[in-house]
């Protein structure tokens, strides 16, 4: 009895084996045609695509075609003709998130599109500005988190003509610090951003003695930083790598007007710095 028991026992093994053994000579290959899109460029004029993620890689098909990211911003790439009525051919690109984007390139001398964004209608306003090492992906998640999270700080702000520029919220996650600004514009006059500079300064009380600063460069920005409209205030979150300050020193956040002279600073000691909220 106990024979037979056994050699079913042994009789089902083998089953289960050769199933599994038939299940796996049968897997296929799910194959997916990557669509690509069409876009006209010209000579004369520079197409812009702007991308959710950093480029990190771009083939050109021909040499008639010239493309480059767009200087000191990681996501968007400028094409243009190299000559005129060039042939057809082709352009990939692939970002921070493994994506691969492929276009067909036509020669237009008046494109109807000069400028594309593959970006997602929540991520629309934001850029990516310069290329460190870290997660893009989870920077820009981190940094949404960071736009409505508790954790105000009072009376960290500069209030002259009409304007407010006011550090409202700081967090931190690994190595990457969220600093929440908002900027409100109490005028009638649209408010046309510059810069907005972030350096750790050092002011020696010494006669005769430069100051010295240090410029603190955002890895992200969330938020379209190019205009505040009259009546309007609008909030950014600024991800910039880990940073404490020394005693004597502090950070400068400075808002400029460009072509005008609403400029505002605020001053942020490393008492505030160190007590970031955990996000």
């Amino acid at each position: 009895m106990k024979r037979i028991s056994v050699a079913l026992a042994v009789g089902i093994f083998l089953l289960i084996t050769i199933f599994k053994t038939q299940a796996q000579t049968n897997t296929t290959w799910q194959i997916k045609a990557i669509e690509p899109y069409h876009m006209a460029v010209a000579f004369s004029k520079t197409t812009n695509i702007i991308f959710p993620y950093s480029i990190v890689s771009v083939d050109i098909g021909s040499r008639d075609v010239l493309a480059q990211k767009a200087k000191g911003v990681e996501n968007i790439l400028q094409i243009k003709a190299a000559k005129e009525s060039f042939p057809q051919t082709n352009i990939s690109i692939i970002t921070a998130d493994g994506t691969l984007t492929s276009f067909i390139l036509d020669y237009a001398e008046q494109p109807s599109v000069l400028s594309l964004s593959l970006v997602p209608e929540e991520k629309k306003n934001s850029i990516c500005i310069l290329s460190e090492t870290f997660n893009e992906a989870e920077v820009q998640k981190y940094a949404k988190l960071a736009s409505v999270s508790e954790g105000k700080i009072s009376s960290i702000q500069d209030k002259r003509f009409g304007i407010r520029v006011k550090l409202n919220g700081l967090f931190i996650h690994d190595n990457i610090m969220y600093l929440r600004m908002s900027i409100a514009n109490k005028t009638n006059i649209n408010y046309d951003i510059d810069q907005l500079r972030f350096y750790v300064r050092d002011q020696k009380k010494a006669k005769r003695t430069a100051t010295q600063e240090i410029e603190i460069n955002p890895l992200y920005v969330k938020g379209n930083t190019a205009v505040i409209v009259g009546q309007t205030e609008r909030v950014f979150v600024y991800a910039v790598p880990k940073f404490t300050i020394p005693d004597k020193k502090y950070l400068v956040i400075e808002l400029m007007e460009k072509n005008g002279g609403r400029h505002l600073k605020i001053k942020v000691r490393n008492k505030t710095i160190v007590q970031a909220k955990l996000l």
